[in-house]
């Protein structure tokens, strides 16, 4: 018998199952805080459900298993990488950073990636598949419970593209900001998507108040198709047009990623063609230093050079900041650590 996975229930789920089982469904409400206020990873944790019960939810659910394979603590800034393995043997990265404003988590939604963005090792290697929700949860919870400290702000920009894996994603949310749970703001919420037009369009009617940052990298739709392959099927200007749209009917500022590549995407023309692209959007632009990964032969542009970009861009009006760099002396580019896990294995 599949055993359903009883962490991706939403709670008004969990009330239809207890009945359906021929409980009350004041159950609901207790297992629900197991689960998610209280992380529970088994039903015998569960101490105030008779054993009789939780017999009963062990024959006909199960609690997907994440655990820590390896963590990371950066000696510079304390920042926390961990590696996961999933029940399926599978591995997926997460990171932790402490900011002053709070504890921010940066999670996987895939165990890899078929987009093929050419500056990233996530998808070397391709997709293997979507995470569950209960897995993007699972996340969290874990380094919740590792570490004894509460997490604030997630944004979903680890391994693997979050609207290729859409009603998972969509879900996971829901979950997460639910009052009933860890309760998280959607508005501490961050999605990154490389652009896939017609998710970006169906996310903007979900009534979420999530943060949208699209992973931008090119100033032109020739440049961008250089980087990231899934420019071959959608033009920068649908991407941006989608990008208005979820502007438009949410309200919620887009953040537009570019990494920075010496002698690729960092010169005066591409600062010249963001300008002409951005100037009219209310938007901010986030760059990133690209992190140099040894399948490829992409260098980081010098300090003086990515400031010089920055202040080009904020001479014409425009938001900007460079990405801070956290965990330098760990595994820190996205993807590197799970790659070298399965390499050794």
């Amino acid at each position: 018998m599949n055993k359903k996975d009883i962490r991706s229930f939403t709670f008004e789920e969990l009330k239809k199952e207890m009945e359906e089982i021929g409980e009350k469904a004041f159950r609901a409400k207790q297992i629900y805080e197991w689960l998610h206020v209280k992380l529970a990873d088994s039903f015998d944790e569960m101490t105030n459900l008779s054993k009789e019960f939780r017999n009963k939810l062990k024959e006909q659910y199960k609690i997907p298993q994440i655990s820590v394979l390896e963590r990371q603590i950066s000696k510079i800034d304390g920042t926390n990488k961990f590696l996961f393995c999933l029940e399926d043997g599978n591995v997926i990265e997460s990171v932790l950073m402490r900011y002053k404003h709070g504890n921010s988590v940066c999670i996987s939604s895939q165990v890899g990636c078929r987009m093929g963005c050419k500056f990233c090792a996530s998808t070397i290697g391709g997709l293997e598949r979507n995470l569950l929700p209960s897995e993007m949860l699972g996340e969290i919870y874990q380094i919740q419970k590792v570490t004894g400290e509460r997490v604030s702000n997630v944004v979903v920009m680890g391994t693997g593209e979050p609207l290729d894996n859409y009603e998972h994603f969509v879900k996971f949310v829901r979950l997460l900001s639910d009052e009933r749970g860890l309760h998280i703001s959607q508005r501490n919420i961050t999605i990154s998507t490389c652009g896939i037009v017609p998710n970006m369009k169906r996310l903007a009617e979900e009534q979420l108040q999530i943060t949208l940052a699209l992973s931008l990298h090119g100033s032109t739709q020739e440049k961008r198709k250089r980087l990231m392959p899934v420019a071959n099927k959608y033009e920068l200007s649908e991407v941006l047009e989608a990008c208005d749209y979820y502007f438009q009917k949410t309200g919620r500022r887009i953040t537009f990623e570019f990494s920075l590549v010496q002698g690729v995407n960092d010169n005066d023309e591409d600062a010249e063609e963001l300008i002409d692209i951005l100037k009219n959007r209310n938007c901010h632009i986030n760059l990133i230093p690209v992190n140099p990964i040894k399948e490829r032969d992409f260098q980081k542009p010098s300090r003086k050079r990515a400031e010089n970009f920055k202040n080009k861009l904020e001479k014409s009006g425009i938001n900007v900041t460079i990405r801070r760099e956290m965990g330098s002396d760990i595994d820190g580019a996205c993807g590197q650590l799970r790659r070298r896990y399965v390499e050794g294995k």
